[in-house]
């Protein structure tokens, strides 16, 4: 069923030309929808320019403001868990106000970005990379819609449990609408707004992790190419020497394309490494001590889509530093022993560069991640704890 309506969530066959440019193609939807990408076609560029900035207006300016109008006009008429939930909105949306404004001013890196993985492509000659890129593609697409369908998820059950109570799940402040008078249209609003936010996080989200998936493709394919350095014993040796400047290049390549992504991810990945800690405390807070089953659903939901922010990308920065820690080995177990003195110097200092792993940091402070990650996570707990030794939920109901 799926496959029948995104077709690119199915690995295409290799008669099929296909790059690893085409892993973005849901992406780059969801992207052109919140206004982050720019037409192909250049009378369309006026029109791109305003839905451009009516959704950054909208969605990244005022949305966030109304939460917090809504609290100074209506403060009284919150209960505790209503509040708590509607917090733990407020914060990550301010957080993602900031996302997506990196991640929209990232979109010329990103063009960069897309550019040096066509050049890596041209590397590709051999079939079993070519069914592996095809499969690449298949699956980041596929990530999209699953991510896709997690957050979504969590907009409808908030939104149909807070509507069977009889109240609003986000508590927007309107000034065109009286939420008491037009209870179901100013609902209907609010959901539609959410939805809005919800895709452009997702954009900002998948972004880092889709782009550094594909990066983690090509260097797979750079291990593989060393590990064939000097074994063909049918070419001579200035053509064995070719070979190992074409690796050279090649890791040239993977470190330019990580360079220009490290900026736009160091700064989305900091903003939420700030975010994890306390917006899951206020959740967890809130489904223990204050949540009915709808409220407590929708809150989990929520906390859910939060940990898979960051633990996904945590994680495959974690297997490209194991990565590059291969590469240095896979090089020195090559075949180079029985090499002219030419090729050995020229191994010997390409040896020495690959000794440094890629590593991304948040902010240029923390080192990304699973033991930051993880480390931020339990400042929910703490926070936890806080309220349990302070007996503030039994104060507050």
């Amino acid at each position: 069923m799926l496959g029948t309506l995104f077709p690119w969530i199915k690995e295409k066959s290799l008669e099929e030309k296909v790059k690893s440019r085409d892993a973005f193609i849901y992406l780059d939807r969801g992207m052109y929808l919140v206004g982050w990408k720019e037409p192909l076609n250049k009378r369309w560029t006026l029109i791109s320019k305003i839905w451009t900035g009516t959704t950054s207006i909208m969605l990244i300016v005022l949305l966030p403001i109304s939460m917090v109008m809504e609290y100074i006009h209506n403060f009284d008429s919150f209960s505790v868990g209503e509040f708590l939930s509607s917090l733990e909105i407020c914060v990550n949306m301010y957080g993602c106000s900031f996302k997506s404004s990196f991640t929209m001013f990232g979109h010329s890196r990103f063009q960069v970005a897309k550019k040096l993985l066509d050049e890596m492509d041209s590397k590709c000659h051999r079939t079993e990379e070519w069914t592996r890129l095809h499969r690449y593609v298949a699956l980041s697409n596929l990530l999209f819609i699953v991510y896709f369908i997690l957050y979504s998820t969590y907009v409808v059950v908030n939104f149909t449990g807070y509507l069977l109570m009889g109240s609003h799940a986000w508590r927007l402040y309107n000034p065109f609408l009286d939420s008491e008078k037009n209870f179901f249209a100013s609902n209907i609003v609010e959901f539609l707004l959410m939805s809005a936010v919800v895709l452009q996080a997702l954009c900002g989200d998948l972004c880092p992790l889709t782009y550094l998936f594909l990066g983690r493709l090509h260097i797979t394919f750079f291990k593989e190419r060393l590990s064939r350095l000097y074994m063909d014993p049918g070419k001579s040796d200035d053509e064995h020497l070719i070979d190992l400047n074409n690796c050279i290049r090649n890791h040239r390549l993977i470190l330019e394309y990580v360079n220009v992504l490290r900026p736009v991810f160091s700064r989305t990945i900091f903003i939420q490494f700030l975010l994890i800690g306390v917006v899951l405390g206020f959740s967890m807070i809130n489904v223990m001590f204050f949540a009915n089953f709808w409220t407590g659903l929708g809150t989990c939901c929520f906390m859910f889509d939060i940990c898979m922010e960051t633990f996904p990308f945590c994680y495959l920065c974690d297997v490209i530093i194991n990565d590059c820690n291969d590469l240095a080995d896979t090089l020195f177990q090559s075949n180079w022993i029985a090499a002219n003195r030419q090729y050995k110097v020229t191994l010997v200092y390409f040896l020495q560069n690959l000794q440094k792993p890629i590593v991304f940091k948040a902010g240029g402070i923390f080192p990304i991640c699973m033991k930051t990650n993880l480390s931020m996570v339990k400042l929910a707990f703490s926070v936890v704890t806080v309220m349990k030794q302070l007996n503030l939920a039994e104060k507050f109901q």
